[in-house]
């Protein structure tokens, strides 16, 4: 049988069905219908504890791990990460909103976003969030202008670029020298805004926020990049004469998705923590600086294995000495990965997963589009119309980036534990996809 990261939660059962949180993927499918997205609670809280435990134990507890909800947003999502302890990052005021309607406590939210846009700060203010972080000079400007008009001093980070090329995809690297996020170091722009908000009287700068990447698997990259935060940390005390207390160094590690990723069990990515811990604690002992307080963003490894998505195979076509397709009800509206970055996948028949695969298909989506596509190479057994497909670790910014497109409807998700599976995102009808239509009266 072709290998796939397989964990107690995911498996393939004595039925030769997979599956997941103690849950029949076959029987999900009956329950709820295709496309589906499924999430694996006991998963997601094991890697929450990971990163919340090595803080403690290897920081003294003098941290905040935020769950950087990007990945995937959703109410019980911040229920989640608020019973493990942890804070949220958000970057709109949607996300934020989601947060708030949720019960999150606001002052561990960290607010983000390169064009935060005047009514996002004020909501922002007005929820009370502990941390907004800085990224333009203009918004340095407002802010303290709004805070100004509340009699407040709003907590503020700046977010630097310190110009670690990360190995990963190009468009989703963020601290190279040509990137829209934060603040050139090399250049001078980052000394320069940090003057210029220490000035603002309604402003509080605690520190910087640095962020390279998302799916790097290097732990020198996180280890070059916290060298070289806490480098600039250091000059800044001797030029201004402030002294950080505060840095996030964001988040970015990477998860499997297909053959060739690594496989890191969730205790793997302590290694990783405990790395970026160690240069920490040397580049504070080195430069002379006292231990920041340490925030640390991860997403896509606390959801992107814990979420797959279950598909119902539809027409087959069979391209001879080109291509078969698998057709499925899904496709770039739920999954637009592949379309945007090439995204590869793993694959499985749920109702068939023990099974030896027999060929390489492709799966296309329902959308009329050519590159409606979840991929082009998957390993299965010969599938056949109704088949239940699994395709795994879906869990991070495939609902958050879903659309409507050709008004198919965003799926439904659920959250499984010790085989119990609830929505947590209910299925959309079609009068969701007209709710906000309106035909002008001179059109009637």
């Amino acid at each position: 049988m072709r290998m796939f990261h397989t964990r107690d939660t995911l498996k393939v059962n004595e039925k030769g069905h997979l599956e997941i949180g103690g849950a029949d993927c076959s029987e999900l499918a009956a329950q709820f219908g295709t496309p589906l997205y499924v999430f694996d609670e006991a998963y997601i809280r094991q890697m929450m504890r990971v990163y919340r435990d090595t803080i403690e134990e290897e920081y003294d507890g003098n941290g905040l791990v935020l769950y950087a909800s990007k990945a995937f947003s959703c109410e019980a999502m911040y229920a989640v990460a608020d019973s493990e302890g942890l804070g949220a990052d958000v970057v709109s005021g949607g996300e934020l909103y989601t947060a708030m309607q949720a019960g999150f406590p606001a002052k561990k939210i960290v607010m983000h976003g390169n064009n935060k846009l005047p009514y996002e700060l004020s909501y922002a203010l007005d929820c009370g969030v502990g941390t907004i972080v800085v990224d333009a000079a203009a918004e340095a400007d407002f802010l303290d202008s709004i805070a100004g008009k509340r009699e407040i001093v709003q907590d503020v980070l700046i977010r630097i670029n310190p110009g670690v090329e990360a190995h990963t995809h190009a468009y989703v690297q963020t601290a190279t020298p040509d990137s829209k996020f934060g603040f050139s170091v090399a250049g001078g722009a980052a000394e320069e805004i940090v003057r210029y908000v220490l000035q603002k009287k309604n402003l509080r700068l605690r520190g910087f926020h640095c962020h390279i990447g998302s799916q790097i698997f290097e732990k020198q990259s996180f280890v070059i990049a916290a060298q070289k935060v806490l480098a600039f940390v250091a000059e800044m005390k001797e030029k201004t004469g402030f002294e950080a207390d505060t840095v996030n160094l964001g988040g970015g590690f990477g998860i499997w998705y297909a053959e060739g990723d690594p496989m890191i069990a969730p205790a793997g990515y302590r290694e990783y923590l405990s790395a970026l811990i160690a240069a920490v604690r040397e580049g504070c002992a080195a430069y002379g600086l006292r231990l920041p307080r340490l925030m640390l963003e991860p997403g896509r490894s606390v959801v992107g294995e814990a979420g797959i998505t279950l598909y119902t195979v539809g027409n087959i076509k069979n391209i001879p000495g080109i291509r078969k397709y698998l057709a499925v009800d899904g496709g770039m509206f739920d999954n637009p990965r592949y379309a945007l970055y090439q995204s590869r996948y793993t694959a499985v028949l749920a109702n068939r997963a023990g099974e030896e695969p027999e060929e390489i298909v492709a799966i296309a989506g329902k959308c009329c589009e050519s590159g409606d596509l979840i991929g082009t190479e998957f390993h299965l057994p010969k599938a056949e119309q109704g088949d239940i497909l699994a395709v795994l670790s879906t869990g991070a910014y495939n609902y958050s980036m879903a659309s409507n497109y050709n008004r198919n409807f965003i799926p439904p998700a659920v959250l499984v534990k010790e085989g119990r599976a609830e929505y947590i995102v209910r299925p959309q009808t079609y009068e969701d996809l007209v709710r906000n239509d309106v035909i002008p009266a001179r059109l009637k």
